[in-house]
């Protein structure tokens, strides 16, 4: 397994993108009228990471809704995809620069993408039926595979125990399909999984050696590679999974749903409760537009906050063991559609329906 190179610079098909909205540069805040302790004074917020803002916001590059942004794997770099069928490249930190755009990447709407986690890939899956995997490096489309015969709405990825990357797609044709990763792989995929009904999420279990999908039947089925088949399903949501995000250990699996009711499965193999449901999340409303939204694990404090954005514009994040609401975080003009969590530092990454991305800075976890 080769390591990931340097931070990737632009070029190739790269256009070079010099508008990203400063960061304000004081970190002080005005004390409320009510506040008996500061009033009237200005004090001075507490910084929990190397941002160089509190909040940061990243505007400009597109001109159609975001559907999903995600960290590399260094949380140096951010990628987000784009209805206007574009994919964007910043730099997390200061100057948070937009330092490339692959625009007109896809002959439709990029609904989902995933930094690979060992090349400098990144792969994406769209409207138009394709799998793409494109070198960050040099901006160049390195492979372009017919993956599916109807829309793509999810992709995850994961090491298997070979040491190789694979990936998983699914799409409104009802099936999953089981890819290589890397610049070399085969076109044709490793195994097929007939859900029967259109899929919307996808998300590798710890091992790599089983898929937990999300499918409009309401629940969420559990197929494992080795065997080729489905071996169990969860059930309990009252619509269809929008997303599903695994734990940082592994244990637990995030859905939330159209429903606007946010579910935490405990998916490990000897589970206290027959229904395997841990949490069940209220906070996030979905709207009635059926997006898709993608939550996340925190990563910083091992996976103690989970996030989904809503149509009410706002980021939800949740304490998991006693299932509050930790914060409610404004900012965005649209529907929030995807969130991210650093790998490293309390912060975390929105994408909206508004076409801009905002890092917030949170305070750090107890890992």
């Amino acid at each position: 397994m080769s390591k990931r190179g340097p931070s990737p610079t632009p070029g190739g098909a790269l256009v070079k993108r010099a508008r990203a909205t400063p960061p304000p540069s004081n970190q002080i805040a005005i004390s409320s009228a009510n506040d008996d302790r500061n009033k009237g004074l200005i004090r001075t917020v507490q910084r929990t990471s190397n941002l160089d803002a509190p909040i940061v916001s990243l505007a400009g590059a597109h001109s159609g809704e975001i559907m999903s942004c995600r960290f590399d794997p260094t949380g140096q770099n951010i990628a987000a995809c784009s209805t206007d069928r574009s994919i964007s490249l910043w730099r997390t930190y200061a100057p948070n620069t937009n330092y490339g755009l692959l625009s007109s990447h896809a002959k439709a709407p990029i609904l989902d993408l995933q930094w690979s986690l060992f090349s400098p890939l990144i792969y994406s899956v769209s409207a138009d039926h394709t799998l793409c995997m494109t070198d960050v490096t040099t901006g160049q489309r390195v492979r372009k595979i017919r993956a599916h015969r109807e829309i793509i709405n999810t992709l995850d990825r994961t090491m298997a125990g070979s040491g190789t990357e694979l990936l998983a797609t699914g799409s409104d044709d009802g099936t999953v399909k089981i890819w290589e990763g890397g610049d070399e792989a085969s076109k044709q995929a490793v195994a097929t999984f007939e859900i029967g009904c259109p899929v919307t999420s996808v998300c590798w279990n710890k091992e790599g050696n089983a898929v937990y999908i999300g499918a409009i039947d309401n629940e969420v089925h559990i197929y494992d590679l080795r065997k080729g088949e489905q071996t169990s399903t969860l059930t309990g949501h009252t619509d269809t999974p929008t997303s599903l995000s695994l734990s940082p250990n592994g244990s637990f699996l995030l859905s939330p749903s159209f429903s606007s009711q946010t579910i935490i499965w405990d998916v490990r193999p000897f589970a206290h409760n027959p229904s395997r449901i841990h949490r069940v999340l209220q906070g996030a409303p979905a709207g009635f537009e059926n997006t898709l939204l993608r939550g996340a694990w925190s990563k910083d404090d091992g996976g103690q906050r989970v996030a989904v954005g809503g149509a009410d514009r706002m980021v939800c994040i949740w304490d998991v063991e006693s299932g509050k609401i930790l914060y409610k975080l404004p900012g965005h003009k649209g529907t929030v559609t995807s969130v991210d969590f650093h790998p490293k530092e309390p912060i975390i990454l929105t994408g909206s329906k508004d076409g801009t991305m905002l890092l917030g800075e949170i305070e750090a976890g107890l890992a």
